[in-house]
């Protein structure tokens, strides 16, 4: 078996599933891997993701598996787990894999316990080891049936960018590579954010003016964490940027913005994260936002009020109130 032909998925979520099913469909041989078993047993059985992405069959070179790694040959890993799950991966593909391995991470968030971006974390637990980082405008159920989608591929290390551009790239899945792997991965996580507060601003009935505004301003909160952390300005204006953050704030298919429109329409927190049922990040990483903020000393007002929100301190009509009552000043990033 050519090792390169291989990929190991880990996290069969929608998003790992789908991305699976891009792989498989690059004529890769796909191993798709989760830490629930249950789940991994239905996905063979089913030969799709009834749960997640129900009706989109595997083809045959897509194969859920229980073991980690499925075979010893595979070098490539695409890890697709919610991000507070990231360091138990790591941890147990070091315990398991020996040799050289590249790592494609798949997931949008920062830890709110140490402040690291993704690839710090895997620099930490696996060492010198090549990682790119897969983000942009993308819903699962539209990648997995093939609807015309553009992503990014960041890497620090251009033949790694290029490696993974090479293999998940195809007539419906467009991808453009990049260097700058902070600030794509800062647009990727805090978009989420700003999308539960998109979801609040219209379960409250505020309209599409509002949501504009929360849109605009809520990529100069971005774009000024992300410029404080080593990101660049135009990365911000690209697909991990501004693209994403206009899919997420504006569509129902995402989760983050389901959870603000629950909000507004009074449920609690844990209802509201029941009822969606899968990993809502935005959640995690307005508590990382919060305290980034303060460490880099800058403005990030819609992060603050749903920080409060999260937490139980103001409702969410009164957090846009507190945004409404600020005072005027000069618009600036």
């Amino acid at each position: 078996m050519d090792k390169r032909k291989s990929v190991f998925v880990i996290g069969a979520g929608s998003w790992g599933t789908a991305l699976a099913l891009v792989l498989a469909k690059n004529e890769r041989t796909v191993f798709l891997w989760d830490k629930d078993t249950q789940h991994i047993n239905s996905l063979i059985q089913d030969c799709c993701n009834q749960k997640h992405l129900p009706g989109i069959m595997f083809p045959e070179n897509l194969k859920p598996v229980i073991k980690f790694p499925a075979d010893n040959n595979v070098v490539d890993f695409v890890i697709v787990v919610p991000c507070e799950y990231l360091e138990d991966v790591l941890h147990k593909l070091k315990n398991n894999k020996s040799g050289e391995i590249s790592l494609c991470l798949a997931s949008k968030g920062l830890a709110p316990d140490s402040l690291k971006l993704n690839h710090e974390i895997v620099s930490d637990i696996m060492g010198d080891i090549h990682v790119g980082i897969l983000s942009g405008p993308s819903f699962a159920k539209e990648v997995a049936t093939g609807l015309p989608t553009a992503v990014t591929i960041a890497s620090s290390n251009p033949d790694i960018a290029e490696h993974y551009m090479q293999m998940f790239h195809n007539e419906s899945f467009r991808i453009y590579t990049h260097d700058d792997i902070v600030g794509v991965q800062v647009g990727g996580a805090v978009k989420n954010v700003m999308a539960i507060a998109a979801g609040i601003s219209d379960g409250l009935g505020f309209g599409a003016n509002t949501r504009a505004a929360v849109i605009t301003r809520g990529l100069a909160e971005i774009t000024r964490l992300g410029i404080a952390m080593g990101g660049r300005l135009e990365t911000f204006m690209g697909l991990a940027g501004l693209g994403d953050l206009v899919l997420t704030c504006t569509d129902d298919q995402s989760r983050n913005r389901r959870l603000g429109l629950a909000l507004a329409k009074g449920q609690n927190l844990e209802s509201a994260k029941s009822e969606i049922g899968q990993a809502i990040e935005g959640v995690r990483t307005v508590v990382a936002v919060k305290e980034l903020a303060d460490k880099y000393q800058i403005e990030m007002p819609i992060s603050e009020q749903i920080y409060q929100l999260i937490n139980g301190e103001i409702d969410p009509r009164q957090a846009v109130q507190n945004l409404l009552h600020r005072d005027p000043k000069q618009e600036r990033f």
